[in-house]
């Protein structure tokens, strides 16, 4: 592995484990592919700095364990979205 892969590795999971962030913030955040980032956090790091793993281990399985609320979250937020607009164009007067 190179100087380059360790570095990008080590940033990334600071990243993660000082602001929580799930590994798809973590990828637009520093313009890379989801699974670039889940292979430097979970493969990579533990060779290279197995304190820094443990600790973005446990925000990814926080993350994991909390992954079906935001998603139940999403969903509610778009169908809310599609009714506002659907009452603003029919003006049915529901707020």
């Amino acid at each position: 592995m190179n100087d380059t892969t360790q570095e990008r590795a080590i940033k990334l999971a600071r990243y993660i484990a000082e602001t929580n962030s799930t590994v798809r913030e973590c990828a637009k955040v520093h313009g890379v592919s989801k699974s670039t980032v889940h292979t430097d956090v979970t493969k990579r790091l533990g060779g290279i700095d197995k304190d820094l793993a443990q600790k973005v281990r446990r925000v990814l399985d926080k993350n994991k364990s909390e992954r079906h609320m935001r998603g139940g979250m999403a969903t509610k937020e778009k169908h809310m979205k599609i009714r506002n607009s659907e009452c603003g164009m029919r003006n049915c007067g529901k707020v």
